[in-house]
């Protein structure tokens, strides 16, 4: 592979501009916290590889357990540097491990955690009962050092990128160097990119859309990379929008509900001054893309200079390392109408690689005709190795045959209009009803906008003795919980599903915190449907 493998880039940028800024962290206010360039961030990563290679062989595991901070990516380019395999986790609360932390833990086996001494006493009751005998390093105590990374190919595992679990229990995707660079060079040439396109983010590192997007990428192109917490997002949507000023921003992004958690605060506190004149991609990925948050967002944010052509949306997911499609820098959204449904579809782009993506019967494996819906199925570099430790469920995901080309199976529905992909649904979770399917997706779109009360809603099927029924479980906010009329509020949501997908089904109300969500904020609907069928939502509202 030579130097484009993340390790050589590092350490070239390293020897060529050691002095650059690689990184810039802010707090929860937007003030600049630590600021990382190419030298320290190489030395530093040196001193981790260095004490990594005492205590782990090649391929050993590295369970990395930080918050939003440089710790994070010193640790993971640590761990490329020496041949260790990196698995990001999202970190335990204190006296308590998240379901899917737990199933990570004991699925990779690592043979090390790395982590801050800050973490370290609520850290190891939780995590070594899961490892005993585990190895721990705290990244205060390591120091820079000089050295070079360990040469790698192609096929040289890099880190292990667990799903989110939003549809089963989650799966370790090996993602091999090759695979990284692969993907890297997708979304350079679809955004792009070069040395002075600024990136600004705050999605979990964690999660392939903050590793690979907004942290590894700008190491890949040479430019800057602005970050800050979830946490901060959360609180302070505006917050994003002030940074993305503030840097000059060219790329950032996020999931659909980001946009439209910046519509609602500037709603709510008027639009901030800011300039966004600057940003050139403004990515939207991560889960369904929807028409009416790109055009209330664009509206809202005019004012402050920001082009709608800027608006990206983009389709990916782990198994395919990040990116499969993309929109193009400042080509603007499209959008088309669904013959069946008459719902208007946001697109997700054309796929950068030409012929790399297929839209595939899923029962008979052949190809879709022209505007027909299917599964998608990716081929190309960047398809990832397979999942850890699971050669079946590799076989039938990654394996896919189709013109002799090997494939994988994402899962998702989707349609090829004029060349650009439209994501429907996903295959799995489709609600079929009296011989009609319906993406629930759609239906919990409906329903949470149906009455200002409910937060958000999950829709599935369950048996019933003509086939299947439909049931939606709506999460109430809290600042409702005491003046809810829960008749109102069932009336309402069956109202407007019967109104806009000519369906009727049981609406169940809960109270807040009580939906299962992923780390990302994803609606875990099969953990939905389990607790339902257990009667956990039984008079809960």
């Amino acid at each position: 592979m030579g130097e484009r493998v993340i390790p050589a880039v590092l350490a070239r940028r390293a020897t060529d501009e050691p002095d650059r800024t690689a990184y810039l962290f802010l707090d929860e206010n937007g003030a600049e916290r630590t600021r990382l360039s190419y030298g320290e961030l190489h030395a530093r990563a040196c001193g981790v590889a260095a004490r990594l290679v005492e205590v782990c062989g090649p391929g050993d595991r590295a369970l990395l357990l930080f918050g939003q901070g440089p710790e994070f990516v010193v640790a993971f380019l640590g761990c490329l540097y020496a041949q260790v395999v990196a698995v990001p986790v999202n970190p335990p609360r204190r006296n308590r491990v998240q379901d899917a932390t737990r199933a990570i833990v004991l699925d990779c086996e690592p043979a090390v955690v790395l982590t801050v001494a800050a973490m370290l006493d609520h850290l190891r009751p939780a995590v070594e009962p899961l490892a005993p005998g585990v190895h721990w390093m705290a990244l205060d105590d390591l120091v820079p050092s000089p050295g070079e990374p360990r040469p790698v190919t192609a096929d040289t595992l890099a880190f292990l990128q667990y799903t989110s679990g939003s549809t089963s229990t989650p799966r370790g995707v090996m993602v091999s160097h090759g695979n990284l660079a692969a993907n890297q060079e997708m979304i350079r040439r679809t955004f792009g990119h070069d040395r002075d396109s600024t990136v600004v983010g705050w999605a979990p590192f964690f999660h392939d859309q903050g590793l690979i997007g907004n942290v590894l990428q700008p190491l890949w192109v040479g430019a800057a990379s602005v970050q800050f917490s979830a946490m901060a997002f959360a609180r302070r949507p505006l917050l994003w929008l002030a940074a993305i000023s503030r840097y000059r921003a060219h790329t950032s992004g996020g999931p659909n509900f980001a946009f439209d958690a910046c519509v609602a605060a500037a709603a709510r506190s008027g639009v901030p001054d800011v300039d966004l004149s600057s940003w050139q991609v403004a990515f939207d990925g991560a889960e369904p893309v929807r028409p009416d948050t790109l055009r209330r967002f664009a509206e809202t944010f005019a004012p402050a200079g920001f082009d709608p052509a800027a608006l990206h949306p983009c389709y990916g997911l782990a198994e395919a390392t990040l990116m499969v499609s993309g929109t193009g820098k400042l080509r603007g959204p499209r959008t088309t109408t669904d013959g069946a449904s008459g719902r208007v579809l946001a697109g997700s782009g054309v796929p950068v690689q030409p012929g790399a993506v297929r839209i595939v019967d899923p029962d008979t494996r052949s190809r879709c005709g022209p505007g027909e819906v299917g599964e998608i199925w990716v081929a190309g570099d960047h398809v990832a190795q397979g999942y850890w430790r699971r050669p079946d469920a590799t076989e039938q995901t990654f394996r896919a045959e189709l013109d002799g080309v090997r494939h994988l199976r994402t899962g998702d529905l989707g349609v090829l209009v004029d060349g650009e992909l439209y994501v429907v649904g996903r295959l799995k979770d489709l609600v079929i009803v009296r011989g009609r399917n319906h993406y629930p997706h759609d239906i919990e779109h409906t329903a949470t906008a149906a009455h200002p009360a409910l937060r958000c809603c999950a829709a599935f099927a369950v048996p019933a003795p003509d086939g299947e029924r439909l049931v939606v479980v709506a999460e109430v906010r809290r600042e409702h919980r005491d003046t809810l009329d829960a008749r109102e509020v069932v009336g309402s949501v069956r109202a407007a599903v019967v109104a806009e997908h000519a369906t009727t089904g049981e609406v169940v109300l809960t109270s807040f915190g009580r939906l299962p969500m992923t780390s990302s904020g994803k609606i875990m609907r099969a953990a939905t449907r389990a607790r339902y069928l257990d009667g956990e939502y039984a008079g809960k509202a």
